[in-house]
């Protein structure tokens, strides 16, 4: 087990290009204005293009769904991946003098080292997720399917995750963290729907991102008490970006989450998942 521990350490953490990571804005790939705007706005116009012009044609059934299956067990395993590495690492970097350091990065802190490698791997695994919005757009329920919430989730975060870096945001660790683990449910779910399955705990998925959203702002309390009772924490302003960002995803989940499940309720499970809807 000590011998696991070791060599998973040493590949997640104390590697040279993970534990000499540093952020350089302009020379670390993605660290620019210009990389960030042109990939949200490229995502944007082509999500709303291709929905209103569906030129791309439907996939079949069987090749939609093993194309979603290896993308979901990719992010699946990719998100496990950041939330041990990200936590391992937050570990290894908090000084023993500054417990407290992930929840509230002190005022000259600059993005260096493991944490914010997983930070950086954190940043790009969002564009990533842009596969699943060409999913959507590749299936005959496209229309149907292809939500405000959706899209906008995807292309705001992005911009939060450069913020993480570039501010150096406090508390991006606990952000970090949390969301993949979330990720890691998320993605099972959908990775096993892809392969035939249909699991019961679809509602939990829901539960858990809204359960995240509320324990962010929570450790949020906590970040600024000790901004106020302290020193300062770093990257106040981008917080405040996440904090909004945040506060209306919180909104907009749980206002699916009344549309969905509250229906359901009252009506009866009514509804088709998406892998196993004949009109697929």
């Amino acid at each position: 087990m000590a011998t696991l521990y070791t060599t998973v350490h040493y590949y997640l953490v104390d590697h040279p290009i993970i534990s000499q990571y540093e952020w350089n804005p302009g020379q670390t790939p993605g660290a620019s204005p210009f990389f960030l705007s042109t990939a949200v706005v490229t995502y944007l116009t082509l999500t709303l293009l291709l929905h209103h012009f569906p030129i791309l044609p439907t996939l079949p059934s069987a090749a939609l769904c093993l194309t979603s299956a290896a993308h979901n067990a990719l992010l699946c395993f990719l998100s496990l991946v950041m939330a041990v590495g990200c936590t391992l690492s937050v570990l290894h970097q908090t000084p023993p003098t500054n417990l407290s350091w992930c929840i509230c990065f002190p005022a000259s802190t600059t993005p260096r080292g493991p944490t914010f490698f997983w930070g950086h791997v954190f940043y790009f695994s969002k564009i990533l997720e842009f596969g699943d919005t060409l999913l959507i757009l590749l299936s005959r329920s496209r229309s149907r399917r292809l939500s405000f919430l959706h899209v906008y989730h995807h292309a705001m975060v992005l911009v939060m995750c450069y913020l993480w870096l570039a501010a150096p945001q406090t508390l991006f660790p606990v952000g970090l963290v949390t969301n993949s683990a979330v990720h890691v449910l998320m993605y099972s779910y959908y990775l096993l729907a892809a392969l035939g399955f249909r699991p019961r705990w679809k509602k939990l998925v829901t539960d858990c991102q809204i359960t995240q959203f509320l324990f962010g702002h929570l450790i949020s309390g906590l970040m600024l008490y000790l901004h106020f009772t302290g020193s300062g924490c770093s990257g106040l302003g981008a917080w405040g970006f996440s904090t909004l960002f945040m506060a209306s995803l919180l909104i907009l989940f749980i206002n699916f989450h009344i549309k969905n499940y509250a229906k359901k309720m009252r009506f009866g499970d009514d509804q088709v998942d998406f892998f196993k809807n004949k009109r697929l």
